[in-house]
């Protein structure tokens, strides 16, 4: 299987709350729901075709917890986005999680990198990361992401968790996709090339 890590930024890197003001007010941060208002059905037919190639979810605690609240409550569940994210096997990155309660879910605790790794060795499509950016830096860090997809929304937030804070693990990208949507979110898809080349201006014309 290929994992695949999708991200809500803003122009400015945070990846804090993008859904609403009190989805994650980690910090004090009072300025959630910044990426809604750019929503429009391009985008949401994207994120329709890349559910689409989901065999499970690979998700930190607080993303689980989060979704778990929300998806199993939406108004119709025989909506075919709520029907999947609802049906995919759900894998929870955590330590301290002991009873999940959104199924199917299987705890990973100890060694993620070397369980996300052997997920990763299954047949199938796409193990997907959704949000959890603790989690999408740990297994970048790893080498273990195969694509990144960024959905950058046309907003300076200001303030709050940026996807890719100091000491994030360098990492070689290669754009494969990019596209825009009328809302104004830019979409870019990068497959991960290993670690990043380095090379020194000469002045132009030089090769």
């Amino acid at each position: 299987m290929k994992l695949t890590l999708t991200e809500f930024v803003s122009l400015d890197g945070v990846c804090q709350g993008p859904g609403s003001p009190d989805e994650d007010t980690t910090g004090g941060f009072t300025r959630g729901g910044w990426f809604v208002p750019h929503m429009d059905g391009v985008f949401m037919q994207q994120a329709a075709d890349w559910l689409a190639h989901a065999d499970g979810l690979l998700l930190g605690r607080r993303t689980y917890e989060e979704f778990a609240e929300s998806w199993p409550n939406m108004p119709d569940p025989n909506e075919p986005f709520t029907r999947t994210m609802n049906g995919l096997p759900k894998y929870v990155a955590s330590n301290s999680l002991a009873g999940p309660t959104w199924h199917p879910a299987t705890v990973l605790s100890g060694d993620v990198p070397a369980k996300v790794a052997e997920l990763k060795g299954r047949t199938g499509r796409e193990l997907q990361i959704h949000g959890s950016a603790r989690l999408g830096q740990s297994m970048l860090a790893a080498g273990l992401v195969d694509e990144l997809r960024l959905v950058i929304a046309p907003v300076i937030v200001g303030s709050g968790r940026r996807l890719f804070p100091d000491g994030t693990a360098p990492t070689g990208l290669r754009l494969v996709r990019n596209e825009s949507t009328p809302g104004g979110l830019a979409i870019h898809v990068y497959e991960t090339t290993g670690p990043p080349e380095y090379g020194t201006y000469e002045g132009p014309g030089e090769g």
